[in-house]
């Protein structure tokens, strides 16, 4: 699956953002798509919906996971829940930089500070 790929909240027609689960998860995608539109309706009447049916200040965003084509509720107990799990803009692109970018550079064997010392003596 691109890591550019597009898909759209059925409740709110916001483009879904990619987020990654936590480890030692159930979905079989380590990689969702996760609305986090604050404004959307499925996610602004879950706060009354779970607090009817289960007492608890909770709610719910809507999830789709590429690997399976399954989509459901991701439970958020704030607005902010699970927002640290969002992968950033140039993580997605791989830019200089980003967790991705310096990742497949350390697997090619550069240490981090070597870029620095280099950039220094240039």
């Amino acid at each position: 699956m691109s890591c550019t790929a597009r898909f759209e909240c059925p409740h709110c027609r916001t483009p879904l953002t990619p987020w990654d689960s936590p480890e030692l998860t159930s979905w079989a995608g380590a990689r969702q798509y996760v609305c986090f539109n604050d404004d959307c309706p499925y996610y602004v009447r879950g706060w009354a919906w779970m607090q009817e049916h289960f007492n608890v200040r909770a709610s719910y965003r809507h999830r789709f996971d590429p690997a399976t084509g399954e989509t459901g509720p991701l439970p958020v107990w704030s607005p902010g829940a699970l927002k640290d799990r969002i992968v950033e803009r140039a993580e997605r692109s791989g830019a200089p930089g980003s967790p991705r970018a310096e990742g497949a550079r350390r697997g090619a064997g550069v240490p981090a500070d070597q870029d620095e010392e280099e950039s220094a003596h240039a």
